[in-house]
């Protein structure tokens, strides 16, 4: 161990490729002893990180409501160019002062973010590989270094940002940033992001919907164990081995609350208990205030959703667990499937969320099984992967319509709302031959537009919503699809979508975060913030379902 300043531990990690110095803030604790897991050392204890509006007070809620920055993301992103107490004391002296403004306060006082790769310039003359290629460099992140008051949580090991205002790890657009990683030779780059994603469930209990201190209270889609299987295909080792005991983390954090379900209670953090013997999961987020990265926003949004007769600590709470799905906003998430007013997505239990966790399931059996039969909290983990299994069966089936549907806990019922989250099963190999052949048809026949796979079939002008489509749906798709046999329509939808991609690549030099595939001669659009470029997730799936058509 090294030592630090007062609000710091240095620690030295280690990997494969050599050593690297890495501090961390580390609050008054009696014990901080170090313990050697998975290639680097990490703390038993976690470090106390206090997100903006938290360390800020009232300062932040002036700048916020202020509008100095037209994105509320900015002002959370940005750095201070002096001790936080300090600050906050110079703040209270200046705003009493005639002449002061407050956003050249905050231009002088803090180092204001740039977007990711916002210095790289396109050349539109190459192809859209090699553009995206020459993009890997500008989207990826060496490892950090903690800054007191800045909201960046420090990763050990270098990462790729998705691009544009997010200048941050995302969970689950890591995945599918790997499926073009790995096409790409950058075997490291995978390794050290998987890395980082344990070094989090080590410190946290899960990992986090993104790097940062505002985002420490929830989660994403639990994509860790589809990285885990990626990585031991791709070298033929038994990754499972060394991030075996992450995975059992992330399953007990997505479980935490089971046993504390009665008669009384069927919801419990992101448990929900349907029936007497069906245990379920649903998104959640227990912070019963705005986020800090659209205060502003959601501070409206309250304003209209109080003349509903929603409380806005409710609001709030249903807000956060649509971010924890990564699909914020989406029409499936909304009671009258137009107003986000209406919004109750802690009600809702996704379909594609339990085949994620079934999978997840699958993983730790086969742990098990080779471990010689440790038991989880929730009893051996056989029957717990065949009850989840019948489960999606029987909450989300719908016979009438033929595709699978959300499960709404509250009404209980399933919800009206079809989306491409009804499609996971196909995926995760768990639908029948039969509701294989209903869903192939009902996505040729509504979702399967000029640019490819239609997220939803509601024109709300909310971004996962008609007429968007996104990267890591077109790929959940096109696997889903070729594991029951359709290989035509697989085909079609990823030949549109790469089309898509290559048009507006040729047009503006971008690849995007999301795509109009209705209307290729219109910007995508909707949602909280204009349409990003980069695109961490859009890079990696254009890349692999190329070196599919490598492979036809």
């Amino acid at each position: 161990m090294v030592a630090g300043s007062d609000w710091q531990t240095g620690l030295i990690f280690f990997s494969g490729h050599g050593y690297a110095l890495f501090f961390v803030p580390i609050p008054p604790a009696p014990d901080h002893s170090l313990i050697l897991k998975n290639r680097f050392l990490t703390l038993t204890t976690q470090p106390q990180l206090l997100s903006p509006d938290e360390l800020y007070g009232d300062f932040f809620r002036d700048v916020q409501l202020s509008s100095v920055f037209t994105d509320s993301k900015t002002f959370v992103d940005c750095i201070p160019k002096m001790p936080p107490d300090t600050l906050i004391v110079l703040y209270n002296s200046e705003k009493t002062k005639p002449d002061f403004d407050l956003e050249t306060f905050v231009r002088s006082n803090f180092v204001v973010p740039e977007k990711a790769g916002s210095h790289y310039v396109s050349d539109r003359s190459i192809s859209t590989a090699e553009h995206i290629n020459r993009l890997w460099d500008h989207l990826t992140r060496p490892a950090d270094m903690p800054i007191e008051g800045g909201s960046r949580v420090a990763l050990p090991h270098p990462y790729v940002v998705p691009g544009g205002r997010f200048r941050e790890i995302f969970y689950w657009d890591s995945y599918f940033t790997m499926l073009g990683l790995r096409d790409c030779g950058h075997m490291d780059l995978i390794h050290g992001m998987l890395d980082n994603f344990a070094y989090l469930i080590d410190t946290f209990g899960f990992i986090p919907n993104g790097n940062r201190t505002y985002f420490l209270s929830r989660s994403q889609p639990p994509y860790f164990a589809l990285m885990v299987k990626l990585l031991a295909e791709l070298e033929d080792n038994d990754s499972l081995v060394k991030y075996e005991p992450q995975l059992r983390r992330e399953y007990d954090f997505w479980m935490s609350g089971r046993s504390h379900l009665t008669t009384g209670l069927s919801t419990e953090k992101r448990v929900v208990r349907i029936g007497d013997k069906t245990y379920l999961n649903r998104y959640w987020d227990d912070t019963p205030t705005p986020r800090p990265e659209s205060y502003r926003e959601e501070i409206k949004l309250a304003e209209k959703a109080e003349k509903r007769g929603t409380a806005p600590e409710t609001l709030y709470n249903h807000v956060r667990a649509a971010c924890e799905s990564g699909w914020d906003f989406s029409s499936r998430w909304l009671a009258d499937t137009t107003s986000m007013a209406t919004i109750h997505a802690a009600d809702i239990v996704p379909v594609d969320l339990n085949c994620l966790l079934y999978f997840l399931e699958t993983m730790l059996r086969d742990a098990n099984l080779r471990d010689g039969g440790w038991k989880t909290a929730y009893g051996d983990l056989d029957p717990l992967v065949v009850a989840r299994q019948q489960a999606i069966q029987q909450t989300f089936w719908n016979e009438e319509t033929g595709f699978f549907h959300d499960y709404d806990a509250i009404a209980e019922k399933q919800t009206d709302a079809l989306t491409l989250a009804g499609a996971f099963p196909l995926f995760f190999k768990l639908a029948t031959a039969q509701q294989a052949r209903r869903i192939h048809d009902r996505l040729k026949a509504d979702f399967l537009q000029p640019g490819g796979w239609v997220t939803s079939l509601h024109n709300t002008g909310q971004q996962w919503d008609w007429p968007n489509g996104w990267a890591p749906l077109q790929w959940i798709i096109y696997r889903g699809l070729l594991n029951y046999g359709y290989v035509e329509t697989a085909h079609e939808g990823r030949n549109r979508w790469l089309a898509l991609n290559d048009k507006v690549f040729k047009a503006t030099g971008k690849m995007m975060e999301k795509y109009n595939v209705v209307d290729d001669t219109l910007t995508t659009g909707g949602g909280e913030y204009p349409n990003q470029d980069g695109f961490g997730w859009t890079n990696g799936v254009y890349i692999r379902l190329l070196k599919e058509v490598g492979k036809r």
